[in-house]
């Protein structure tokens, strides 16, 4: 499907400057405190004090996906469920070996992640497969972390605004990594997002009025990169850094809602992998129709994703019987 859809010319962005995006994410699905399987993996949990007296060890799987996400809609490459005792990082590398034996090393342009994989064994393997990288930087690289933030404590080089949101960015472009005994670039980016905020008000009368009320929202993030510049803004590596989010976003919330991911209807490892599969590949499918003939030949406004399948599957109902 991913080759034929580069042929097809489905593949393309404008904002990524002719590179193929991708990024990588795990989740945990199937989680239960009583239903388990061979291979269920097992983590530890702080108890609720004044919660119900429950299980401190719950079991779930997990499932570590790539997916394309500069393309119009984001488009999964692949999913590989870890075995027990194998990181989500690990796993992720074996993943990337897959789909570069599948798909050649010239499918993908840019890989990136969140601060879980920004490991030296994980970026020598990108490199190793001559990828570029964007990577959040968190307080799991302190020294990485401490010395950009020296390096971006000024005043921002940069301001973008929009309507939406206010962004002023830092640029360092050369920040030494003790762990892995190199320099690297990192981005410094401080977002002020306005959002609509429900609040309720107690009238003089004493009755409650609940109004919506734009309020702003602030967050800092720090990018780590390998990637050359040239004659490109360092804006474009924030602008790769947030890309990652539409794999958790877009992929793995549509199919959470809309696919019951993370129900656990079949708790047995075979038939789970088999049932993922079919789900993601449905996903996919739909996505492609959706925005190759659904969104292309609309005369007038378009259904969404979910009223298209809604539909389909309706159509799909088999007739019922009449009852005279």
């Amino acid at each position: 499907m991913a080759r034929r859809l580069q042929r097809n010319g489905v593949l393309h962005s404008d904002w990524a400057r002719g590179r193929l995006v991708a990024a990588v994410d795990g989740i945990e699905i199937c989680s239960s405190f009583f239903r388990c399987c061979d291979a269920c993996l097992e983590r530890q949990v702080e108890p609720k004090v004044d919660g119900p007296l429950r299980k401190d060890t719950p079991y779930d799987h997990r499932i570590v996906a790539v997916g394309l996400v500069s393309t119009p809609f984001p488009v999964p490459l692949g999913i590989r469920f870890p075995p027990d005792g194998e990181t989500e990082v690990a796993c992720a590398v074996g993943l990337w070996g897959e789909r570069d034996r599948q798909l050649g090393r010239r499918f993908l342009d840019v890989l990136g992640a969140d601060a879980l994989y920004l490991q030296q064994g994980f970026v020598n393997t990108v490199e190793s497969l001559h990828l570029e990288w964007v990577i959040t930087l968190q307080e799991n690289q302190p020294e990485l972390l401490a010395e950009a933030q020296r390096l971006t404590a000024g005043p921002a080089e940069a301001t973008l605004c929009n309507a939406q949101e206010d962004v002023q960015l830092w640029h360092a472009p050369e920040v030494y990594w003790p762990v892995a005994d190199r320099s690297r670039r990192v981005v410094k980016t401080f977002r002020t997002q306005k959002v609509r905020r429900a609040q309720v008000i107690r009238q003089p009368t004493g009755k409650k009025q609940k109004t919506r009320q734009t309020v702003p929202r602030e967050s800092t993030h720090y990018y780590a990169t390998h990637l050359e510049l040239g004659s490109i803004p360092p804006r474009f590596i924030h602008e790769l850094g947030r890309s990652r989010w539409r794999v958790d976003t877009e992929v793995f919330q549509t199919l959470t809602t809309q696919a019951h991911l993370k129900q656990p209807s079949v708790h047995q490892s075979c038939a789970l992998v088999l049932l993922t599969m079919i789900r993601v590949l449905a996903y996919t499918l739909s996505l492609v129709f959706y925005h190759r003939q659904v969104l292309s030949h609309a005369r007038q406004t378009p259904p969404t994703c979910s009223e298209m399948a809604r539909l389909l599957a309706y159509l799909f109902l088999p007739p019922r019987l009449d009852s005279s």
